[in-house]
Parts: C-alpha cells; sequence; structure tokens
C-alpha cells in the first residue's frame, strides 16, 4: 500500500470509523438484562425507530458502493443524466410516505410476501418471497460487496489476489452486529454510518473540485472550469439531465431521454422504495405513522445530495484523466497523478486516490465503507427476515418460538453472505457500468411488483388469480423482450411490460368470480374518489393523446424539428406514463362505484392518507429543488 498516497492520519481516521461502528453496533446488539429478542425485536427493532433513524437508515441502506463506484462510472461515462434515479427517487418517497406506506403499517406487516399471502394466497407470497431473495443475493449483496472491493484494491494499492479476503472482511464487520443485533443494530447505526456517508462524501466532492481549479481558487471555480470544457466539446451530453439520442446515443439506451422522468423510471422507483424489503422495512419499524412519513420526507431531502456527492466527482474525473491539459490544478504541477481509468467504474477511486488530500483521503475512505457496510448490514437482515417469516415460519416450522426464528434469521444471513461470496466474480467479473446492471435486472421483476403490489393495496377488486398470473408471467415477459429487442433501452421495455401485465392483471380480475358484496362506501369519500379519477383520467388521456400524436406523425415520416427532437427525447415515454396514471383511474372509479369486492380486499379508510401542513411544506419543496436542477441542466 506504499503508492496509496495514505498517510498515518488517514489510516487512524478510517480506524477510529470501524471502532466506532462495531462497538456502537455490539452496544445496540445487546438484550436486556433477564429479556431474550423476539421476532418484532429483531426483524422490525420493537417497532421504536424515530423519523430521523428511519431517514437516514433508509439513505444508509441505499447508498452502497454501486453509488459512489457505480454511479460516479455512470457519471464518468454517461455524466449527469444517471442522476435522474436519485432525484426522482426524492420524489417517489412522497408518493410512498401518502400512499402507500400507511396501509402497509395499518396492516402491521413484517415483510412485503406477507402482504401478498394475506392480500392474495401463499402462492403469490412464496413467489414474491423467492424473487426478492434471488435479487438480494445475486443482484444486490453481489454488486455491493464486488464494488466495494474494487473501490478498495484501486484506492489502496492491494493487488486482486486479495478480493476475496477483502470481500469477507467487509461481510464480516457488517455480519458482526447486524447478524447478531437485528434491524435495531442496523437502522441506529446508520445514524453513524450517514454522517460519514454524506459528510465524507460532499467533502471528497469539495476538494475534488478544488484540485480541478488550481492555486488559490476554489471549488465553484473548478466546477466552473470542468462545465465551460464539457460545453466547449461537440455534441457532449455530460450536464444534460435529459439525454438527446441524436447527440449520445450509448447513453439514450441507459437513459432515455424523458423516460427517465415519466418513463419507467417510475416503476423501478416505486418498486424500489415502495415494495423492497430492505427499504421499506425501515419504515414498517418507525414507533408511528407520522415518524414514519417524516422519515421518508427527510430521506427525499438526502437523496438530492447524492448527484453532488457521487455525479459529478465522476464528471471530473471524466475531464481531468481525458482532458488534462484544461485543468489548472493539473498543469500547475501540483499533483503526481498515478493510475489509469481503464473502466468507468474506476473512476471514483482513481480521484480518491490522487486528488483527496492527506486525512481527506481517510474520510473519503471512511465514507465509501460506511455505504458499502451499511448496505450490506440491511441486505442481512432484510434476507434473513423474508427466508424466516415467510418460507421458515409459513412452510418449515409453523410453530417455531421465537427464539428459534432469531437464529434462523441469523443462520440465514450467513448463509446469504457465503452465497453472495461464491456468486459474485462470475456475475459482475466483466462489467464496465455496474450499477446499470443493477438497475436493468432489478427490472426483470419491477413491472410485475407494481401491478400485484399496487393494485393489491388500492383496488378492491384485485384478485389472487390475476395475482397469480401476473406474478408467473413477469420474468419470462422480461426475458422474451430483452432477446425480441436487445437494442430497446431497458426502460422502455420495462414500461411495455408493464402495460402488458397491467391489462392482463385488470382483465383478469374483472372476470373473477370470487366476490363478495359490499356497500357503497360513505358519500363524501365517494366523491373524492370519483373527483379524483376524473383528474388522473384527464391527464392519462392528454399524456396518451400528445405521445400517439408524436409517434404516427414521426413514423409518418415528419420532418418537422420539433417532432424529431421530441422522438430523440424519448417522447414515447408518456405511453407509460399515461398507463400509470390511467391504472389510478381505474383503481378509483372501480372502488367509488362498485358494490362488490374480492374475498382479500383491504379495508381502506380514506383518513390514513391525510398529511399535515409539515408534510405538504417538505414535499413541496422537495419538488420545487427537482424541477429546479431540470431547468438548469435539461
Amino acid at each position: 500500500m506504499n503508492g496509496s498516497g495514505f498517510q498515518t492520519i488517514d489510516f487512524i481516521i478510517l480506524a477510529v470509523y470501524i471502532v466506532m461502528l462495531i462497538g456502537l453496533g455490539l452496544y445496540l446488539s445487546r438484550n436486556k438484562k433477564g429479556e431474550e429478542k423476539n421476532a418484532s425485536d429483531y426483524f422490525l427493532a420493537g417497532n421504536k425507530l424515530t423519523w430521523w433513524a428511519v431517514g437516514a437508515s433508509l439513505i444508509a441502506a441505499n447508498i452502497s458502493a454501486e453509488q459512489f463506484i457505480g454511479m460516479s462510472g455512470s457519471g464518468y461515462k454517461i455524466g449527469l443524466c444517471v442522476a435522474a434515479y436519485e432525484l426522482m427517487a426524492a420524489v417517489t418517497l412522497i408518493v410512498v410516505a401518502k400512499f402507500l406506506l400507511p396501509v402497509m403499517i395499518n396492516q402491521k406487516i413484517f415483510t412485503i410476501p406477507q402482504f401478498l399471502r394475506e392480500r392474495y394466497n401463499n402462492g403469490v407470497g412464496l413467489a414474491f418471497s423467492i424473487f426478492w431473495l434471488l435479487l438480494y443475493i445475486f443482484v444486490n449483496l453481489t454488486s455491493v460487496a464486488w464494488l466495494g472491493t474494487l473501490a478498495i484494491e484501486q484506492i489502496l494499492g492491494i493487488s486482486s489476489e486479495y478480493r476475496i479476503i477483502i470481500i469477507i472482511c467487509l461481510f464480516l464487520i457488517a455480519g458482526i452486529y447486524s447478524i447478531y443485533g437485528g434491524l435495531a443494530s442496523v437502522a441506529w447505526t446508520d445514524v453513524l454510518q450517514v454522517i460519514f456517508l454524506v459528510g465524507g462524501g460532499l467533502i471528497t466532492a469539495y476538494f475534488a473540485l478544488e484540485a480541478v481549479s488550481g492555486e488559490g481558487r476554489g471549488a465553484w471555480d473548478g466546477f466552473m472550469i470542468i462545465f465551460d470544457k464539457l460545453k466547449t466539446l461537440p455534441e457532449d451530453t455530460h450536464f444534460n439531465l435529459i439525454v438527446d439520442r441524436a447527440l449520445s446515443p450509448d447513453a439514450f439506451k441507459d437513459l432515455p431521454g424523458i423516460a427517465a422522468v415519466v418513463g419507467g423510471v417510475w416503476l423501478t422507483n416505486i418498486g424500489y422504495w415502495g415494495f423492497n424489503q430492505y427499504i421499506i422495512q425501515k419504515g414498517l419499524a418507525a414507533k408511528s405513522l407520522d415518524e414514519a412519513k417524516k422519515g421518508l420526507l427527510f430521506a427525499g431531502f438526502l437523496k438530492i445530495l447524492i448527484p453532488f456527492i457521487v455525479v459529478i466527482p465522476g464528471i471530473c474525473a471524466f475531464v481531468m484523466f481525458n482532458y488534462p491539459e484544461a485543468i489548472p490544478g493539473l498543469q500547475q504541477g501540483y499533483f503526481d497523478v498515478h493510475g489509469t481509468i481503464n473502466v468507468s467504474d474506476d473512476a471514483y477511486p482513481w480521484l480518491i486516490h490522487n486528488f483527496a488530500p492527506v486525512g481527506i483521503k481517510g474520510l473519503s475512505f471512511a465514507a465509501l465503507a460506511a455505504a458499502i457496510i451499511s448496505s450490506l448490514a440491511s441486505m442481512f437482515n432484510s434476507t434473513s427476515t423474508i427466508f424466516t417469516m415467510d418460507i421458515y415460519k409459513q412452510y418449515i416450522n409453523k410453530r417455531a418460538s421465537q427464539r428459534k426464528l432469531v437464529s434462523i434469521g441469523r443462520l440465514t444471513a450467513i448463509a446469504s453472505l457465503v452465497i453472495a461470496a461464491i456468486a459474485v466474480k462470475p456475475l459482475l467479473g466483466g462489467l464496465d457500468q455496474a450499477f446499470q446492471y443493477i438497475q436493468e435486472y432489478s427490472g426483470f421483476i419491477y413491472p410485475g411488483i407494481i401491478v400485484v403490489f399496487g393494485l393489491g393495496l388500492l383496488w378492491k377488486r384485485a384478485s389472487s388469480t390475476a395475482a397469480i398470473w401476473t406474478s408467473i408471467l413477469t420474468v419470462p415477459m422480461g426475458i422474451l423482450f430483452k432477446i425480441a429487442f436487445p437494442d430497446m433501452p431497458f426502460q422502455f421495455r420495462m414500461g411495455y411490460i408493464f402495460i402488458i401485465l397491467l391489462i392482463i392483471f385488470v382483465a383478469l380480475a374483472f372476470t373473477d368470480k370470487k366476490l363478495v358484496k359490499i356497500e357503497y362506501l360513505m358519500e363524501e369519500d365517494r366523491k373524492k374518489m370519483l373527483k379524483w379519477g376524473h383528474i388522473t383520467l384527464t391527464f392519462a388521456a392528454i399524456f396518451l393523446l400528445a405521445a400517439s400524436i408524436q409517434k404516427i406523425m414521426y413514423v409518418m415520416g415528419s420532418t418537422n424539428p420539433t417532432i424529431i427532437y421530441l422522438d430523440n427525447i424519448g417522447f414515447e415515454a408518456l405511453f407509460f406514463f399515461s398507463a400509470l396514471i390511467g391504472s389510478i383511474s381505474i383503481l378509483l372509479f372501480s372502488n367509488a362505484n362498485t358494490k362488490v369486492q374480492d374475498t382479500k380486499a383491504l379495508s381502506i379508510d380514506l383518513k390514513l392518507f391525510k398529511t399535515n401542513t409539515g408534510f405538504a411544506i417538505g414535499s413541496f419543496c422537495i419538488c420545487a429543488i427537482v424541477a429546479a436542477l431540470y431547468v438548469i441542466f435539461w
């Protein structure tokens, strides 16, 4: 590690962080005198999380090596447009907090598959339990471990022959407290982790930009140097939030224009933030619904910071590595640059290695370690929760004691650790942008998840037959579209699959005969539903009409510049957004007018969706900030 540039103070900072983390985790893992952890304590932290713990834990679980390394790598290769995932996630958290989480908390559920089992039947619950376990182990855990290890190797100058040792060390640090202490240890240590993660990340970005500007100038000067240089390059889109296919066809394939705002990104985000066990579990563990809502809003504000922490450094690395002559900090000879960027995901480690000052290197490394370890810890806990509560307790040992459930949860977490360690290299060894791998292969199940979960939560006629067939068709349809349309952006594939699955689900639900009679809703509630049904239907019709006119004119060979430009920024994404909004119209009209419902339909009180003035102000601020960023960087 002699060539890493790390000094004694850097290792001290890193050591202090590790000691604080493990010490706090073990302290929180302890049992109270004379008490044993029960399932609620282990898997839901005894429902004692405050809003700031919920928000911090959500971000710590979400931000990992896939952001620090993978998203920085995408920032290096395709630019700011990859920040759409973060910016739209902030808006998605508002939707989840207002409409989805209240129903879940009201149902008092441990896991997402448990909800499916209770709302539909055992088959649907089991199918999605298996889906999530496979996704966590073979996509999430493997990507976090692999990307984190690559970063550590490059930053510290360690040979790749030690890769498996580094992976095991990361797993052990996360496992020491999370496997023994459960969600309480994970969530409360995440408060410490998010301080290092966000604070260290912002400081790293600041010094990277300052390194660009040269002596006597600051980070803002460095940002303007990067911005001005890229704007002089013909057809460069690194500072565009909306990708134009004509200018950057490669970037468009990953983030197809406005589809990153109104298209498939909503499927990804709602599926991830609303129905992903290791994310939503933090909200389910809140001490009250109000605390949960505030926690999700807090997480929304933190999400807006992430592009500044990870994407901007990736863009910095692109300019510094490819156009060193434009960087005053390099021309003045203050940096002795070592190493190279062979693949995009090398960008963030290369930046830290060469341009983070002494002391800041240790803090940057601690931020990266916090991101990796916190995500691993959350995934271990949620993997064990799903297997224990939805498979072991339901199908293997229905009479298991609380102590037995906790023990099985710990063993499951260890098993997932081992499997992920074995599978990591074959799955991720040759990838250039691992972040896009995660997004694309997660997208194989998100369309079905949105249809099955969303309609199950909010539509009275959603039936188990419809849910079963949608579950069965979800992954095969993803594979079929991937084979049939290999060049189609995966967000478009997700959108088309969502539309097909939605039509199948609604058609099967309306033909289902297992219904019970009910009385009409109270007239006041019915009027509210019909009002919003007409509003959403109007917007859905407008989007559908606009997309149809543009697509027809384009296919007919129109030479109108506006029509061509709209096609180049993925205007067809409005088809998917129209379908999403149209599905809301269907359930509102149906719920308001129906006198029958599925035998297992939820009884939903509209008061669950009421929010206070503070929530409205916070939501408005998030939307205003996101809108302003899109206006500035369109």
